[in-house]
């Protein structure tokens, strides 16, 4: 990644407010809140929310992101919250996770670039464990429809950096699908998603 796409996020991460709140995505939290606790990573993981809410239902949380700034503010609220997360600053191929380690991966809004993010999906593939879940929220293609009529949603302004069915299942072939869809729904996440957007969701447990 350039570092002009580091330097990005840790702008947007280095202002007091939390760009997208302190409280965890309404799909996220639904989701855990049906799992046992276990262990989880949070690729893209920004300024903590959703590892510290996992934290909180007494997951064992690993993160990582390339920006220093985001892994501050998320220390911050794990700390805040009484809990501890194991954060790692970088990008995926320099960190050390294990293979076959982590019960749960959770994909929220994590838009890498657009020409490594399907390496990425397959390259995390190799860090869930067998019968392990995946959950993932983030923007479809439809997306920049909504966009266009309200920039306060947010998400990337390429239709290449979205997401579609399609792609998903390709990325996540080895997965019983328990439940993949595009939807509509109303975003109000701290500064950068507000008003309605167009997203895909998946739940999927690797075979």
């Amino acid at each position: 990644m350039t570092n002009s796409w580091t330097q990005r996020w840790d702008d947007r991460y280095s202002n007091e407010e939390f760009a997208y709140g302190e409280k965890p995505n309404n799909y996220l939290k639904e989701q855990l809140e049906k799992l046992n606790p276990g262990t989880i990573l949070f690729p893209a993981e920004g300024e903590g929310r959703n590892a510290v809410f996992a934290a909180r239902l007494g997951w064992q949380v690993s993160a990582f992101d390339i920006s220093a700034e985001g892994k501050n503010k998320a220390i911050r609220l794990a700390e805040t919250n009484n809990v501890k997360i194991d954060y790692q600053v970088g990008e995926l191929e320099s960190l050390n996770f294990t293979e076959n380690h982590f019960d749960a991966i959770a994909l929220i809004y994590a838009h890498f670039p657009a020409a490594i993010k399907s390496s990425i999906h397959k390259h995390l593939d190799k860090y869930l464990r067998k019968g392990g879940i995946i959950i993932f929220e983030a923007f479809s293609k439809t997306h920049l429809e909504y966009l266009a009529k309200n920039e306060k949603v947010g998400g990337p302004k390429d239709i290449e950096s979205l997401f579609s069915i399609k792609e998903i299942k390709a990325d996540f072939p080895d997965y019983e699908i328990i439940e993949l869809e595009k939807k509509e729904i109303e975003l109000n996440e701290g500064l950068f998603h507000n008003g309605k957007g167009s997203v895909i969701r998946f739940v999927g447990r690797k075979k």
